[in-house]
């Protein structure tokens, strides 16, 4: 079976064999009290990597944003957020509604609706929340905007940048498409860092259970302080503290090689794409979404593929009712099995909505493709 639904973009799976041992998984207390050895080292190569003053660990981005809601929610802010957000960043906002901050939404990636509802609400410290890249609709969003929404009444803009996180860094000629370092996506940013703050999982191009909060160093020694999860919940373990270790380090030595081959692989399933007429969203972030015809039901489809020995991603969208089919993938996969899903599709969907029958596959190595 031919599997496309792993988020482990780079293909790091970090084998117990290939780890680093330690001496105790655990030890027994929470990080407020003490942290494990090597966890000071680990937040610092974190900071550097996405471009931030300081960073901290965390279990999961669901801990970091309960905390961070926590401290942020004071009478007098005005929470604003994306309406493209990931869930767990709505649920550290759903924390701050009940500690009394004014919540409100905006459409999705809308500067302008932004600052619409900026001048609406009432005067206090504005937060914007989003992601920091969006798969299903293969595009960013304009953080160098919303920073510059909330840069003069002192706010903050909170970044779910997970899906960035190990695929997208500086932006330099020599490493299209997705740039080098894999630091995320305030490298894309040439001026007010200051005002973002990131929270990001580790756990799909990094492979490593564990999350991360970068921002100004002031912040984060205050989100220290104030952190509950720090005093009442279990920190990452070795284990996990491990293959962060490690993930940074292959990242150093082969991530950008890594992400050149990925990105020639998903170029090579988007020129597939584009000659069945399925192809949905710009660029080649390694999730590619797929454009059915009217007459393909999503599930008849996927079913199909299955029966094929094809394993895609079926999926509802949020705030829409009908099913639809992605593809995800990673530096692991092979050139051979992007043909073969091409052709699964080629023989799944209704021959009569494909634009084009018979195409042959070999040879699909058009680096242009990742650019829309």
């Amino acid at each position: 079976m031919l599997d496309f639904t792993s988020s482990l973009y780079l293909g790091f799976d970090h084998a117990s064999q290939s780890l680093p041992g330690w001496t105790r998984l655990t030890l027994g207390k929470p990080a407020a009290l003490e942290e494990l050895e090597g966890t000071p080292e680990i937040e610092k190569d974190l900071a550097a990597l996405t471009g931030c003053e300081a960073a901290a660990l965390g279990t999961s981005t669901l801990h970091l944003f309960w905390d961070l809601f926590g401290m942020l929610a004071k009478p007098g802010s005005n929470i604003f957020l994306d309406q493209g957000s990931y869930p767990i960043a709505r649920w550290g906002v759903e924390r701050a509604v009940v500690a009394g901050a004014a919540v409100g939404s905006f459409s999705r990636s809308d500067v302008d609706a932004l600052r619409s509802a900026m001048r609406r609400s009432p005067p206090g410290r504005p937060i914007v929340v989003t992601d920091g890249f969006r798969p299903a609709l293969g595009s960013a969003a304009p953080l160098a905007d919303y920073a510059e929404c909330v840069g003069s009444r002192g706010g903050l803009v909170v970044v779910d940048d997970t899906q960035a996180l190990g695929i997208f860094g500086q932006s330099i000629e020599a490493f299209p498409p997705y740039g080098r370092g894999g630091g995320g996506s305030l490298w894309r940013l040439t001026r007010r860092r200051e005002e973002i703050v990131v929270v990001s999982s580790l756990a799909k191009a990094f492979g490593a259970p564990v999350a991360m909060l970068g921002g100004a160093a002031g912040l984060l020694a205050g989100f220290r302080r104030s952190s509950q999860t720090r005093v009442h919940c279990s920190p990452p373990s070795a284990a996990s503290l491990s293959a962060t270790r490690q993930a940074l380090e292959e990242n150093r030595r082969c991530g950008d090689s890594l992400r050149r081959r990925l990105s020639a692989l998903v170029a090579r399933f988007r020129k597939g794409l584009r000659a069945l007429g399925l192809l949905t969203v710009p660029g080649c972030f390694p999730v590619q979404p797929l454009r059915l015809p009217e007459d393909a039901r999503a599930e008849r489809v996927y079913e199909d593929l299955l029966g094929r020995g094809v394993r895609s991603v079926l999926y509802r969208p949020t705030g829409e009712g009908a099913a639809r089919i992605g593809f995800i993938f990673t530096a692991r996969h092979r050139r051979s099995e992007i043909d073969c899903a091409l052709e699964a599709l080629a023989a799944a969907v209704p021959r009569d909505a494909i634009r084009s029958v018979g195409v042959s596959w070999s040879g699909f190595t058009n680096r242009s493709e990742c650019y829309g």
